[in-house]
């Protein structure tokens, strides 16, 4: 005869008249099974349990792959419609203007959006007025230009591209890096340009310029950057050999902004007092009156003051006017304006 073994606590067959036994007992002793007790659970209970938790599985895995596959399908999505929050560009340290998303890239997006900080700048002084251009900084109307442009002046009048005028005043200069800041009065709710990183411009980047080249307001012209840290060297003020503020440029006055570079002198002669900086080259348009205009990357942001031209003189008029521009314009990084702003904002490199 086979002995039949069973665990504790098994359930009984037809065979086997034992009571059903079941071992959680609260007295500590196992009750017997009658027919108040636990009766055994079907023979295809733990088989039911078993396919029960299969489609629920199924199920879970299913929802988790869709999730996986949404949350890229959305990642993409906002990388291609531009979303990311994060971007350089988006907004952060400096506050700005910004390029629309569906105008982002195009030359027409930029203008549009950063025109209205770019301003004209009208310099009077005992030689003559001079015109210049500047970009706004801060709501309130500070306004960095290059310093050739206001060097001098007696009185200081901004137009914005609104065509309302405001007197500013000088707050600091840098002839050293020929940046100046000026400052509105009774300004407020101006719009402001957006600073950005000159350090990650390339060669071969575009890039649109913006400025009052002869006095027309608001000129946007555009093209590349042609080369980096070119060695640009310019007067530290408008006491140019010349003694005729050629420092500044004259509105229709055929004079240029006189600078050095690889040992030669353009538009005259820049004088004994010189400093040399840095520039990024560019072949978008220059012309006089553009100094202290912005240099604008596509997304919006200023990477470059436009300082300087190169404008071959028309021997054939014979009346010492400037040609037009042939390409070749020098920015001061903004980086270098960045690095300067709290010596301007003091006053201290007046």
């Amino acid at each position: 005869m086979t002995e039949n073994l069973r665990p504790s606590g098994a359930h009984s067959t037809d065979q086997d008249p034992t009571p059903y036994t079941s071992p959680y007992a609260y007295d500590g002793t196992a009750h017997t099974g009658t027919a108040g007790g636990y009766p055994p659970p079907p023979p295809y209970a733990p088989t039911s349990r078993r396919r029960a938790k299969r489609p629920v599985a199924l199920l879970a895995a299913v929802a988790l792959a869709a999730g996986v596959i949404g949350g890229g399908t959305a990642t993409l999505v906002g990388q291609l419609n531009g979303g990311d929050s994060g971007a350089p560009g988006s907004g952060g340290a400096v506050n700005g203007t910004t390029v629309s998303q569906s105008s982002k890239g195009t030359v027409s997006g930029v203008a549009e959006a950063v025109s209205p900080a770019i301003v004209e700048i009208g310099a009077a002084s005992s030689a003559g007025r001079s015109t210049g251009s500047g970009v706004v900084i801060t709501g309130d109307g500070e306004i960095v230009t290059n310093n050739h442009v206001i060097s001098g002046a007696q009185q200081i009048q901004v137009t914005l591209s609104t065509g309302k005028t405001y007197t500013a005043d000088v707050v600091g200069t840098d002839p050293d890096k020929d940046l100046a800041l000026i400052k509105l009065r009774n300004a407020s709710g101006l719009k402001t340009a957006a600073l950005g990183d000159s350090s990650q411009v390339k060669v071969g980047d575009q890039v649109v310029a913006i400025g009052s080249p002869e006095g027309l307001t608001g000129t946007v012209t555009s093209g590349i950057v042609s080369a980096l840290d070119r060695d640009v060297t310019v007067a530290k003020d408008d006491s140019g050999s010349s003694g005729q503020g050629q420092g500044q440029e004259r509105q229709g006055g055929g004079q240029q902004w006189p600078f050095e570079f690889g040992g030669q002198q353009f538009n005259g002669d820049t004088g004994e007092e010189t400093t040399t900086y840095k520039a990024l080259q560019t072949d978008a348009s220059l012309n006089p009156g553009n100094s202290g205009g912005a240099l604008i990357n596509m997304d919006g942001e200023i990477i470059g003051i436009n300082s300087a031209m190169y404008a071959p003189s028309s021997s054939a008029s014979g009346s010492g006017s400037a040609a037009g521009s042939v390409g070749l314009g020098f920015a001061i990084p903004v980086n270098t304006l960045k690095a300067d702003l709290d010596t301007l904002r003091a006053g201290d490199g007046s």
